[in-house]
């Protein structure tokens, strides 16, 4: 594939996937926006971590993820704790509430997306499942 277009198809893919998750959220039930949704999906898989590793994993500024910890704090999804190692620093944990409410916007939101995909013509449906090798692919750099 040439670098035109390599470069199409990025665009195009960031494009298509970022008003993809909007539509989602906009059809689905209110709650936290994708980067909430984002960093306590991460913290329910991981465990409990400090502010500036949950920022590297998701790919945003330590001020960034500050705010939407302080969001999640608020909300009763998340709570801050003392780190055991390092008393200064404390650590970011996804409470009850929090994973209830993750599972719920993500049942709503897949349940959507797969109305969606329900729609698709078969050959589309197909291409949709092979393309997700290759996404997935894309995010092993970021583990």
């Amino acid at each position: 594939m040439n670098t035109s277009t390599t470069e199409d198809v990025a665009g195009r893919l960031f494009l298509a996937v970022g008003r993809l998750s909007r539509s989602l959220r906009q059809a689905g039930s209110p709650g936290p926006g994708h980067g909430s949704i984002s960093a306590l999906a991460t913290l329910v898989a991981s465990g409990p971590m400090r502010l500036g590793d949950l920022a590297v994993k998701e790919g945003v500024a330590a001020a960034t993820m500050s705010r939407i910890v302080a969001s999640l704090v608020e909300s009763g999804y998340a709570r801050r704790e003392p780190d055991p190692i390092d008393r200064r620093a404390w650590l970011a944990t996804a409470t009850e509430d929090g994973e209830r409410m993750l599972s719920g916007v993500r049942s709503t939101r897949v349940h959507e997306l797969n109305k969606r995909i329900d729609r698709l013509p078969e050959e589309l449906q197909r291409d949709l499942a092979a393309g997700l090798v290759a996404l997935e692919a894309l995010l092993v750099d970021e583990d």
